[in-house]
Formats: structure tokens, C-alpha cells, sequence
């Protein structure tokens, strides 16, 4: 496996805190039967499987521009349908009556681009259901980024930051009135218990500290890094009484719905 590719088993090691936002997500959208739905950035295929309990007659599709995430999937999942796309790079085939997406836009640039693509692989009447971490509102966020900034990294992991695409949410409020008839939104904090403060770290490994991590070229430097993010998270999620750690993590969700005659 590439070592720049996502790692499925260290990503579904945190299964329960990622997938309960997917589970959310579905259970809002409105559409009674739909006939074809995309999965886009399914990774290890835990997410669609939430769309396929619901929607069990519906045709699915997960693609992922990850080939161990669609190596997984399909290896767990093989009598369902997994694709390697780079929905920000490659034409996405076929029209759908759900477009659904869970923590994955944030890494793929031009979301008014992106979300103009979306939309035109919609039925007439198709809808669009989007999770993404609104990663630099948190504490968790801000303090990887602060740590990047650090002259010490400043040749390895210049500009790192910059790959996460985050809007707010007024942005993604404008961008689908222009494209879409109706348009529904809300923030979630879901908090998370943990055992320690490294669990937050490991579970971050797959994720928010992947790119960061990936650009050094040491293991010294790699885990200074993350001692150095471990020092400062420390002090933003102080330790509970019973010795847990809690981990509020904000999430925007939307979904946006055509009409027929649009």
C-alpha cells in the first residue's frame, strides 16, 4: 500500500465516533424510494452501509479516490458496487437520486465547483446530503495548526494547512440557493469519551494529522509533531473527574433538494 494512501484499519478503529454522523445524516433525508445513490468518499464502505440498511432495493455505488479504502470495502462488502474516483478530478458517471457525502468535501478544493458538479449528476428531482468537520472552529483543530506554524516545520509541511477546504456555513448557505430549490442545515456537537488524550491523537492519525504527518520525513519528527499537539490539547480538553477526556467535535451537515422543473 502507498504510504500516502489512507489506512482502513486505523481509521475504523474509531468507527463508532465516525459513523454516527452518517447515521444522522440519512436518518433526515426525505425520499421514499430512491432508485440510484452514490456514496462519494465512501472509504472502508462503513458509511454506506448505513444507506443501504435504509434504502435496500436502491441501487448504491461507493467510490473513493483512496484504493485501499475501495480494496477494503470491496473485501468486506463484495456483492456491492466500489469504485477508485477522484470526485474533484474524474467525471463522475451515471444520475442519481441521492448524492451523499460524509467528512470528505473538506479535502477536495472549489466547493462551489464541486457542488455544481454534484448537482448535475442529480435526478430532476434528486437531493444532496453532505457531513463535513468544521475542523478550525474546534480547540483539536486550531492547535494542529498553530503547531504547523512553528519555524521548525516550516520547510516540511509549509502550506499543509491549506488542503483542508472549510467554509462556513454561510457560504455553503449561498452557494445552494444559487443551485438548489430547498436547502436545510444544522451543527452538531457530538462529544466524544475518551480514555486519554493519545486516544484523541490516534484517532486523529487517519485524519486530521494525516497530511501533516505524511510530509515529514522522520520518525523523530513525526512524533514530535504530535508530541508537541498532545502538549497543547492537554490544556484544551482538561481530564473529568473519572479520569475520561471529552472531545466535543462540531460537524455541519446540509441537504439540498431540486425540483422537478429545475
Amino acid at each position: 500500500m502507498n504510504e500516502t494512501d489512507w489506512k482502513p484499519d486505523l481509521y475504523l478503529k474509531f468507527n463508532k465516533e465516525r459513523i454516527q454522523p452518517s447515521i444522522d445524516l440519512v436518518s433526515r433525508i426525505d425520499f421514499e424510494n430512491p432508485l440510484k445513490i452514490i456514496d462519494i468518499g465512501c472509504g472502508p464502505g462503513n458509511s454506506t452501509q448505513i444507506i443501504r440498511k435504509r434504502w435496500v432495493n436502491s441501487k448504491i455505488i461507493g467510490i473513493d479516490s483512496s484504493p485501499a479504502m475501495i480494496e477494503k470495502a470491496s473485501s468486506d462488502f463484495p456483492d456491492q458496487e466500489w469504485k477508485v474516483v477522484d470526485a474533484g478530478v474524474d467525471e463522475i458517471n451515471g444520475e442519481f437520486d441521492i448524492v451523499f457525502s460524509n467528512a470528505v468535501i473538506q479535502w477536495i478544493p472549489d466547493h462551489y465547483k464541486l457542488l455544481t458538479k454534484l448537482k448535475s449528476i442529480l435526478t430532476s428531482d434528486g437531493l444532496l446530503a453532505i457531513q463535513l468537520p468544521l475542523f478550525f472552529e474546534m480547540p483539536l483543530g486550531k492547535s494542529i495548526a498553530k503547531v504547523a506554524k512553528r519555524c521548525l516545520w516550516s520547510s516540511e509541511i509549509d502550506k499543509v494547512t491549506e488542503l483542508f477546504i472549510i467554509n462556513d456555513y454561510s457560504f455553503y448557505y449561498d452557494s445552494l440557493v444559487e443551485l438548489f430549490d430547498t436547502v436545510e442545515m444544522w451543527v452538531t456537537d457530538y462529544i466524544h469519551v475518551f480514555d486519554s488524550h493519545l486516544s484523541i491523537i490516534e484517532m486523529m492519525r487517519s485524519t486530521g494529522l494525516k497530511p501533516y504527518l505524511e510530509k515529514l520525513q522522520s520518525e523523530g519528527s513525526r512524533k514530535q509533531f504530535e508530541d508537541l499537539v498532545l502538549k497543547e490539547i492537554v490544556n484544551d480538553y482538561p481530564l473529568q473527574r473519572d479520569g475520561k477526556v471529552l472531545l466535543p467535535f462540531k460537524r455541519l451537515f446540509f441537504i439540498a433538494k431540486r425540483d422537478k422543473h429545475t
